[in-house]
C-alpha cells in the first residue's frame, strides 16, 4: 500500500529556496504517477506540479513554471519538489499525492493517495 510522506517545508524569506520531499515508506509508488499540491488559508487545494511514472513527463501551475522543478527517484521511492524564488503568495501546506497509472493528472480527485502534508511559510 502507498503510504506517502512529506518533508522540507519550513519558514524562509522570499526569494530563498526550499526542497521538499515525499517518501512511500510502502515502497509501492515506483509506478504512480505523483504529484504536488497545496492549500493555503481559505483556500481551495489546488495543482502545483505533477510527473508521470517514469519521470518523462512533467506539468506546472503557471503560478510556478519556471521557478520549481518536480523530479522523481523510482529507486529510492521519493519524489522532490525543488522550489526556488520563493514568494509570499507560495506560502502554503504542500501536499503530494499518488495516481494509479503512468499518466499525471492536475485534477486532485484523480488521485488516491495522499501525505499529511507540510508547512511552507514565505515571508516578505
Amino acid at each position: 500500500q502507498v503510504q506517502l510522506v512529506e518533508s522540507g517545508g519550513g519558514q524562509v524569506q522570499a526569494g530563498d529556496s526550499l526542497r521538499l520531499s515525499c517518501a512511500d515508506s510502502g515502497r509501492t509508488f515506483s509506478t504512480y504517477a505523483m504529484g504536488w499540491f497545496r492549500q493555503a488559508p481559505g483556500k481551495e487545494r489546488e495543482f502545483v506540479a505533477a510527473i508521470s511514472w517514469n519521470g518523462d513527463s512533467t506539468n506546472y501551475a503557471s503560478s510556478v513554471k519556471g521557478r520549481f522543478t518536480i523530479s522523481r527517484d523510482k529507486f529510492k521511492y521519493t519524489v522532490s519538489l525543488q522550489m526556488n524564488s520563493l514568494k509570499p503568495e507560495d506560502t502554503a501546506v504542500y501536499y503530494c499525492a499518488a495516481r494509479r497509472g503512468s499518466s499525471y493528472a492536475i485534477n486532485r480527485d484523480e488521485y488516491t493517495y495522499w501525505g499529511q502534508g507540510t508547512q511552507v511559510t514565505v515571508s516578505s
